[in-house]
């Protein structure tokens, strides 16, 4: 990209030592490494022209890369625990120039954010290249009292401690969330700091405030991100599928005979069949061999792999042979035995009565119930981006 079309860059310091939480950078949110998600923050506002990730890490760098963003080697003497991200945002600077890219805006994004609002983040860099400011930060507004330990005893920061003002009758102040910050490239290469010249508050939402320190708030993450993200069309490149819990409602009649059978939805089978005739290759992988599942798989026309009981390298054999990307396949489940193949793939589904292990390592909750409907709605997530191209 040259420089007569860059305007504004997005760069996202993420280093790979982390004693918090190892890992921390590709540790999954909504089934997306953290990373991939702030990258993914920064492809969709629209005034951001390129995205970097500055890392000394592969698996960063590889979920980076697979997000979208543009990779810049970090030197092992700024990616220590005393290096500031300042430090990388200006190495990041110089490889740019030196690549002929010269922006005029900078939006500093950090991975530990996972709930970045991409439309604050746009309009934060329309402010900083329209000269309205000279660095902008995300906050949220707050009217919470704030108190410091004095000589005497706790005192007042934002408050006279012997008055209580209502709600209405305070002025807000704002929290700085850490999620980004965006500055104008001169001013910030002259100062070496993220806050300078006129600076402008971009007001986000207090639920996109969470920040990963520790495994506590990876846990909050977690469980907020159904809450949070909005599911969208799902654009993959294949569907593989557990059958009891999916296709099923997972429960079984049995005779007096001893023979099993299950209730399945003839809208799933649309579904299915509709995704086949849209030529998406589909596999369902089951850890039980039963006549039923054969049965269900050849009606359907789809590919089964029975008896699996570790279905991760079962799921990366078949995708290798296939020659499909993980990053582009959908894996739906609903227990802890589909945890592992949930966490390799770039859409991990789950059924709405999922077990929690699963639920927390999907990207995409479905509403409909699990053996009625649940894959006629996966389906049309993914007939969407189809047709969205």
């Amino acid at each position: 990209m040259s420089e007569a079309e860059v305007k504004a860059v997005a760069i996202i310091p993420a280093r790979g030592g982390s004693k918090g939480v190892p890992g921390k950078n590709v540790a999954r949110v909504g089934g997306v490494p953290l990373v991939a998600r702030a990258v993914r923050a920064a492809l969709a506002a629209p005034s951001i022209d390129a995205v970097y990730v500055s890392t000394d890490d592969a698996d960063i760098a590889a979920a980076a890369r697979g997000a979208g963003a543009e990779i810049i080697d970090r030197p092992a003497a700024i990616a220590g625990d005393t290096a500031t991200s300042e430090s990388a945002l200006l190495h990041a600077l110089d490889v740019l120039v030196s690549q002929g890219v010269e922006p005029r805006a900078l939006a500093f994004l950090q991975a530990t954010s996972p709930f970045i609002d991409a439309a604050a983040l746009d309009t934060a860099v329309r402010d900083v290249l329209g000269g309205t400011y000279d660095s902008m930060f995300s906050a949220y507004e707050t009217y919470a009292f704030l108190w410091a330990h004095g000589d005497a005893g706790a005192v007042g920061v934002n408050h006279d401690h012997s008055f209580r003002p209502r709600r209405q009758d305070r002025e807000p102040h704002y929290q700085e969330t850490g999620a980004f910050y965006v500055m104008d490239v001169a001013g910030f290469r002259e100062r070496g700091f993220r806050f300078f010249g006129r600076v402008g508050i971009a007001e986000v939402a207090q639920s996109s405030g969470v920040e990963i320190d520790d495994l506590h708030e990876l846990a909050l993450a977690r469980a907020l991100a159904p809450i949070l993200d909005v599911a969208g069309p799902i654009d993959v490149d294949a569907l593989v599928m557990d059958f009891d819990g999916v296709h099923t409602d997972d429960t079984v009649t049995v005779d007096q005979h001893g023979v099993e059978s299950v209730t399945v939805s003839r809208s799933d089978g649309m579904g299915i069949g509709l995704l086949r005739a849209a030529g998406l290759p589909m596999l369902i992988l089951s850890k039980e061999r039963n006549p039923v599942v054969a049965a269900r798989a050849a009606k359907l026309g789809v590919e089964v792999l029975h008896a699996v009981d570790d279905k991760a390298p079962a799921l990366r054999e078949w995708c290798e042979a296939a020659g499909l990307d993980l990053a582009r396949v959908a894996y739906v489940g609903n227990d802890v035995n589909d945890v592992p193949a949930l966490e390799i793939v770039g859409w991990p589904v789950v059924v709405p009565d999922a077990h929690p292990a699963a639920a927390r390592a999907a990207r995409v909750t479905l509403t409909r119930p699990s053996g009625a409907g649940a894959l006629r709605e996966l389906a049309e997530l993914i007939l969407a981006a189809r047709e969205r191209g």
